[in-house]
């Protein structure tokens, strides 16, 4: 596609790619002057240096790749306009290389970047700020000497902390120390890039009046790129740093950080006078066991309070928001089977169940209904069929987001497209596969449209099962093979899945 129209002329007829969210954040962050000093994507040489041994290929220390993947008709072009998902333009990109990625394959593009304009952002987009929009820290001051000779007195010590996680009792406790140790401010930095970037920032919020005073939050979009924990500690720093922070709060130490990484010494909860302190302070048999992450989920799970003791009740809340209990969060049970196989019978009995049950809203997207009202004019090629799968998952991670039942009934044969479908509904909610694996002499027998027929005379090209492969899941989550079993024993098997997973009370 070529870019925005709103673009002045020498602009307007250029390419225009949307990154995915690594790439946007990095867009941003490169832009912003927090990835100083790189002015655009890596190109090859520096992309392999970095992975190699962490540095640039003038010897600049650089934690991670920062690359930009496109399609191959993109890397034809001298210039393109890189834009975020609402088709905002960003950026212009000089390419001054395109490559191939040895490992992935995926074709790059390297080069500098021209802003165009910010970023737009949604939520507390007051709290955002670029590297030069942030003055001396609260309580800071800077000073010059009379001649006006000698540089400025720098600003006091700030301490960073980089967290995608909310700060209960124990992390609040030892930041608190590690600030008055040192004698410095603090910065928290939001590492935003999930589903719940709002509920982690009202947390972060929430106890700001616990940290020391001036504490400064300012949220950073960083979605996780699978780096090795180093890594991803002395990218913070290089970020932290950026920000004006002199130390950095981290579970561990790492050579080569932009600034002085600081571990906390161990902290506990003492049961004996109910506070959370240092362990070396601790009576061994007055240290309570820390409530682990399995178990903080399972209590969400089931809707039951997080203790005091491990959270303000400001985090519990957030927290019970960005997680609610399983009976009344949004999930989608999604059907996948050959032609025949039973799928579309077997959902709409669930439908009918759940609707019966009460308590929970209920949404069936069969894949003919579907094909006539979402998907119509699309062919059955293999891009159209992945094309309207990925429609159906998107409707269905929006049903999902808002707490509703999705019930899918496409053929779906592909593994690769089941799995995108997998994550965009699992950044919402919940997500369960059901295979009904209907042997294909069953569903052919079956033939009630005659499409089988039609396949095998030839008419029907690119026919699953016949002209053209179904990949048979390895992830489902309930197998169903409705020539064993009535409609009625199937859809009993997903309601059992159901209940014994928390979603749907029994009846």
């Amino acid at each position: 596609m070529t870019a925005d129209a709103g673009l002045p002329d020498t602009l307007r007829d250029l390419p225009a790619w949307t990154p995915d969210a690594v790439e946007l954040a990095d867009l941003e962050l490169i832009l912003a002057g927090v990835y100083r000093p790189l002015t655009g994507f890596l190109g090859s040489y520096d992309t392999a240096m970095v992975i190699a041994g962490g540095r640039l290929a003038d010897g600049t220390p650089w934690p991670v790749p920062v690359t930009l993947s496109v399609p191959k008709e993109l890397t034809e072009h001298e210039r393109i306009v890189l834009q975020d998902p609402e088709g905002v333009p960003l950026a212009v990109l000089r390419v001054t290389e395109a490559w191939q990625d040895p490992t992935t394959q995926d074709l790059r593009l390297a080069g500098p970047l021209e802003a165009l304009r910010a970023p737009a952002h949604g939520p507390f987009h007051s709290l955002r700020r670029r590297p030069d929009e942030v003055g001396p820290h609260e309580g800071d001051v800077l000073t010059e000497s009379p001649e006006g000779g000698r540089p400025p007195t720098p600003p006091g010590k700030v301490l960073a902390v980089a967290t995608g996680e909310p700060l209960h009792r124990k992390q609040l406790g030892q930041l608190r120390q590690v600030a008055e140790r040192l004698g410095a401010k603090v910065l928290v930095l939001p590492m935003l890039g999930g589903e719940h970037d709002e509920s982690l920032v009202r947390a972060l919020l929430a106890v700001r009046r616990e940290l020391p005073e001036g504490t400064q939050i300012i949220p950073v979009p960083l979605p996780a790129r699978g780096e090795p924990k180093d890594r991803e500690v002395l990218l913070h720093a290089h970020i932290a740093a950026a920000y004006g922070a002199t130390h950095l709060l981290a579970d561990r130490e790492v050579e080569g950080t932009a600034i002085p990484v600081v571990v906390p010494e161990p902290w506990a909860y003492d049961a004996d006078v109910e506070v959370w302190r240092p362990v070396a302070r601790i009576e061994p048999d007055h240290v309570q066991a820390e409530l682990t992450p399995e178990r903080l989920g399972e209590l969400l799970d089931a809707g039951e309070p997080v203790p005091d003791w491990f959270t303000p009740p400001a985090v519990a809340a957030e927290l019970a928001l960005a997680r609610p209990p399983k009976l009344s969060r949004g999930i989608t049970v999604f059907f996948t089977g050959l032609s025949g196989s039973g799928k579309s019978t077997v959902a709409r009995g669930l439908a009918d169940a759940l609707v019966e049950r009460g308590g929970r809203t209920v949404t069936l997207l069969d894949g003919d209904v579907v094909r006539r009202m979402l998907s119509a004019g699309l062919t059955f090629s293999r891009a159209d069929r992945d094309l309207n799968i990925r429609r159906i998952g998107f409707v269905a991670a929006e049903i999902t987001r808002h707490g509703g039942t999705a019930i899918c009934a496409p053929i779906a044969p592909y593994a690769a497209t089941r799995a995108e479908v997998r994550r965009m509904v699992s950044a919402v909610g919940d997500f369960i596969l059901v295979h009904v694996a209907t042997p294909l002499e069953e569903c052919e027998r079956r033939d009630r449209k005659g499409l089988y027929a039609k396949a095998r005379a030839g008419l029907i090209p690119e026919f699953t099962g016949i002209s053209d492969p179904y990949e048979e899941p390895d992830d489902a989550d309930l197998t169903l093979d409705t020539s064993r079993m009535s409609p009625d024993e199937a859809v009993g098997k997903v309601l059992d899945l159901l209940v014994e997973g928390g979603w749907v009370r029994p009846a």
